[in-house]
C-alpha cells in the first residue's frame, strides 16, 4: 500500500503539472487520470468506468477568469483509487469524488492566495534587478507548491484512508446506499446541463435533438452517434469554409 500511495501521489503530480509546466497534454481529465490510477492498481477497466462517470459530471466545469471549480483531478484519482482497493461501484466512487473536490478547491484557492504573495515578491525582485530569483519564483518554487498541494493529499488518503473507507462503506445500510446511488446518477445529468449552458444555441438545438431522438428511437449507441456526429460536422464545416473561400475569391476580382 505504501508503494501504491506514493505512485499515486505521482501520478497527482504529472496531472497537476500538466497544463502549467507540461503543456497541456490532458492528464488532467477525470477520464484520463482515472485510467492512469486503474493502471498503477491493476484495474484499468474500474478505472476506466469510474472516470468516464466523473468525465461526464466534470464537462461543464469550466474556469472562467478567477472562477475556480471544484478539483475534479484530486477527487478522481481518490475516488477512483477507493473505487479499486475497496471493491465499490462507480456510483459510490461518484459520492466520494464530490466533497474530495470540493476540498481540493479550497486547498486550490488558498495556494493561489499564497502565490499571488510571490508575484508581488518577484516584482519587488525584478525591480532590483534579481532576474534568476524571480524566475525561479515561478519556474522552480510553483510547481513545487503545486506538487506539494497534491502529493501529500492524495498519499494520506490512499495510505490511511482505504480500509476506513472500506469499513464505512460496508455498514451503511441498503436504503441508504441505495440513496445515495440514485443521487449519484443525477450529477452526469447536471454536467450536461452545466456543458449545454454554455454552449447551446438556437443553431445548434436541432443537432441535439437529432442525436436525442436517433438514440432513443434507433439502438444506435452513443460511440456510434459521435463517429456520425464528427461526419456530420466535417462535411458542414467544408461546406461552409467553401462557401466562404468562394466569397472570398469573388471579393478579390472585384
Amino acid at each position: 500500500m505504501l508503494i501504491k500511495s506514493i505512485l499515486l501521489g505521482f501520478v497527482g503530480v504529472i496531472c497537476i503539472l500538466d497544463s502549467r509546466l507540461l503543456g497541456r497534454l490532458n492528464f488532467e481529465r477525470p477520464l484520463i487520470v482515472s485510467t492512469l490510477v486503474g493502471l498503477v492498481l491493476g484495474d484499468i477497466q474500474k478505472g476506466l468506468a469510474v472516470g468516464a462517470a466523473l468525465e461526464l459530471v466534470s464537462l461543464g466545469l469550466v474556469n472562467i477568469g478567477a472562477a475556480s471549480p471544484p478539483d475534479m483531478n484530486m477527487g478522481s484519482i481518490i475516488a477512483t483509487a477507493f473505487a479499486i482497493l475497496s471493491n465499490t461501484s462507480t456510483e459510490t466512487a461518484l459520492t466520494i469524488a464530490i466533497p474530495i473536490a470540493v476540498f481540493g478547491q479550497m486547498l486550490g484557492i488558498l495556494l493561489r492566495t499564497f502565490f499571488a504573495n510571490l508575484t508581488h515578491r518577484a516584482d519587488t525582485l525584478i525591480g532590483k534587478g534579481a532576474y534568476r530569483k524571480a524566475t525561479n519564483i515561478h519556474i522552480v518554487w510553483g510547481p513545487i507548491l503545486y506538487s506539494i498541494m497534491y502529493f501529500i493529499p492524495i498519499f494520506l488518503a490512499v495510505y490511511f484512508g482505504t480500509d476506513v473507507v472500506k469499513s464505512i462503506v460496508d455498514v451503511i445500510p441498503n436504503w441508504l446506499t441505495q440513496g445515495l446511488n440514485l443521487s449519484s446518477k443525477l450529477l452526469p445529468a447536471y454536467g450536461f446541463a452545466l456543458l449545454l449552458n454554455t454552449m447551446l444555441s438556437v443553431s445548434m438545438v436541432p443537432f441535439l435533438a437529432a442525436g436525442f431522438f436517433i438514440t432513443a428511437y434507433l439502438n444506435i449507441s452513443v460511440t456510434g452517434i459521435a463517429i456520425f456526429a464528427c461526419i456530420i460536422a466535417f462535411v458542414l464545416s467544408e461546406l461552409k469554409f467553401k462557401k466562404e473561400k468562394e466569397v472570398d475569391e469573388l471579393d478579390s476580382l472585384t
